[in-house]
């Protein structure tokens, strides 16, 4: 049989590199070492960087895949992998410890039954780890050390994230909804590890929430670094549960948010990021001199929110020893990497790793703007035309997940792919969004869908006034809730859209409330203002199934058979409800829960994305059979 001829990657693979870097997270021991995520061929490959000797030991695969590598965290030594094991990637499992040198396991929490993950962090002397944990049963903090039966120190049915521990592990706080039930706006509740009594209730009122960040790093100082909201915009502020002392640093000269990320190993320092209008500007603030100064750093993003998460960030920059900073940095055209500031040199830190990170083509950088929604509120976007375009033509219009999560101006690779292929590309923070305030955050709520659509609507009407996006040949995508905005703007903009590519969407929220893990039930609780039994005209109202007769144009749903926040059920049932209706429909299944890592899956769904819209734009269905169960 003759050879078959090399046939050449398409250009657009390039913008999918092998070992992308995903995060960098510094271990809270003694030791300075990090925990480094990349995103490799067939999923997340993880290392540990000494920056003490510059040596990585990359994480055996079989180790790694373990557990839940996007939120792992090294142990105090650094010798260890804290990860949660679930069922095919279903969120819902137990916390282990691996010894990295034997592979040998321990479940942290055996006595519990299986939850949801809202909080891990580690204490820097003595062992002790921090879990958020959520069952049926509601919201608990647990204090595990290997050898020791768990410590419950807080359990309520309201809801109740991201603890973290103190650096000595003699105490512990979680954000706390007790003072506010059904309304997730947050106070802080500090606790003595030794017998589980509260210290101290951090609360600015009941409109303004108070989350942790961090302990100090230094051993006895029992100080907590938070953010509050008193204005109405992030601030950061220390709290001492002792005496009840704060020091807020309340710039009134800033406009936007002011996000504490860290500080430094003497707790002389603290890393802040001004967000203004989407754009990142690093602070340092000084506490024995209550002075901020700008860092030196070029434009880009360097943290990342998350939501329903073991942590508060994606990635964040971070402090290295003494006052140095690491800063993660990103830019739609700029992969995420690590600069290391010292006073004023920056140098960007390379590693040795097993298959070293593969260059990116030169990149088109996207834009930030600000439109008008129906109501005047203000909301931003990001944009971009092909390289040489001068007038409009296809795009496609990104809706990030979460509902409070954002947009940042970091790297995409399907951004890239599609800007390669001559398809435009924006992306929305729409009402809902984080870093925009308090108001614009829970602008959404409680009828959710309403107040996004206008946004998405406004979104489009200045794309084409721009002469960015041909109006006929505009595309909508989104993850998660930003799949359900992408399903439910088929149906209630049904002129606006050439058809919806939706990964693992909320497509029918009555089915879906009943099939949810308990953490992202009560969460829609919060938003949705009640349960399913309590107020069902609102889920029927927020449903994309709802509007499914009105739908004109082609949808793709790619969804995860173990997924317990945007479940299996109420995709299958959207689809083929869509289906009756003489819909064009195309529901394609992955082994998997909410998530999909590896460079192969990335460029596999991409290529299907782009044959898609390809087809589209050719006049052709996207069906080519009936919906598979």
């Amino acid at each position: 049989m003759p050879d078959m001829p090399d046939i050449p990657e398409p250009h657009w693979h390039a913008y999918f590199p092998h070992q992308r870097l995903v995060k960098v997270r510094r271990g809270r021991g003694l030791r300075d070492v990090s925990l480094l995520v990349t995103d490799d061929t067939d999923g997340l490959a993880l290392a540990v960087w000494d920056a003490e000797t510059d040596e990585v030991t990359p994480i055996p695969a079989d180790l790694a895949d373990a557990g839940d590598g996007l939120e792992a965290v090294l142990g105090r030594d650094g010798l260890s992998l804290l990860a949660m094991r679930d069922d095919h990637g279903s969120e819902v499992g137990h916390v282990w410890r691996t010894d990295l040198a034997t592979g040998a396991a321990v479940d942290l929490t055996p006595g519990l039954p299986p939850y949801v993950l809202r909080g891990l962090d580690v204490a820097r002397t003595g062992g002790r780890v921090a879990l958020t944990v959520v069952t049926d049963d509601g919201f608990e903090l647990h204090v595990a050390a290997e050898g020791d039966v768990p410590r419950r120190l807080y359990a309520s049915a309201n809801e109740a994230w991201n603890g973290v521990i103190s650096a000595d592990g003699l105490f512990a706080s979680v954000d706390t909804t007790d003072h506010n039930p059904g309304i997730r706006r947050f106070a802080v509740t500090v606790l003595a590890v030794e017998g589980a009594k509260t210290v101290s209730v951090l609360s600015d009122g009941p409109d303004a929430p108070v989350r942790a960040v961090r302990f100090s790093p230094v051993l006895g100082d029992n100080r907590l670094l938070v953010s509050t909201e008193r204005s109405g915009f992030a601030r950061p502020c220390v709290f001492n549960p002792a005496n009840g002392a704060r020091i807020d640093v309340d710039a009134p000269d800033l406009a936007g948010d002011l996000v504490a990320l860290d500080w430094s190993d003497d707790a002389e320092r603290l890393l802040l990021v001004h967000v203004d209008a989407g754009v990142h500007r690093v602070l340092e603030y000084d506490l024995p001199t209550a002075t901020l100064r700008a860092v030196p750093h070029p434009e880009g993003a360097f943290f990342s929110p998350d939501v329903a998460a073991a942590h508060l960030n994606l990635f964040a920059s971070h402090y290295g020893p003494g006052h140095g900073i690491r800063l993660l940095h990103t830019r739609f055209n700029q992969p995420l990497r690590l600069l290391r500031l010292n006073g004023d040199e920056t140098r960007e830190q390379t590693w040795d790793l097993s298959a070293a990170p593969t260059p990116v083509p030169a990149g088109t950088p996207l834009h930030s703007a600000t439109v008008t929604s129906a109501d005047g509120t203000p909301v931003q976007v990001w944009s971009a035309r092909p390289e040489g375009a001068t007038g409009p033509g296809p795009l496609v219009l990104s809706v990030h997940g979460g509902p409070n999560m954002v947009t940042v101006d970091g790297y995409v690779p399907e951004a890239q792919a599609f800007l390669a292929e001559g398809i435009g590309y924006a992306a929305l923070n729409y009402r809902g969004s984080v870093t925009f305030g308090r108001d614009f955050r829970e602008g959404f709520r409680p009828d959710i869908g309403d107040r996004e659509t206008e946004d998405i609507a406004a979104a489009v009407n200045w794309l084409v006034e721009q002469d960015i996006a041909d109006p006929t040949r505009i595309f909508i995508t989104g993850h998660s809730y930003g799949g359900f905005l992408s399903l439910l703007s088929l149906g209630r903009l049904p002129a606006l859209f050439a058809g919806a590519l939706a990964f693992v969407a909320l497509a029918d929220w009555t089915t879906a409330y009943r099939d949810m893990n308990p953490a992202i039930q009560a969460a829609w609780r919060a938003f949705i203002g009640g349960s399913l039994e309590e107020v069902p005209d609102r889920y029927r109202r927020a449903s994309p199934i709802t509007y499914i007769d009105q739908v004109r144009a082609p949808a793709w749903i790619r969804q995860g058979r173990y997924d317990t926040r945007t479940p299996p059920a109420q995709a299958y049932g959207y689809a083929r409800a869509l289906e009756a209706t003489g819909g064009d429909v195309v529901l394609d299944w992955f082994p998997g829960g909410h998530e999909i890592t590896g460079r192969a899956h990335a460029i596999a769904d991409h290529e299907r994305t782009l044959t898609l819209i390809r087809a589209a734009l050719a006049g052709q269905k996207w069906a080519t059979g009936p919906v598979e169960p």
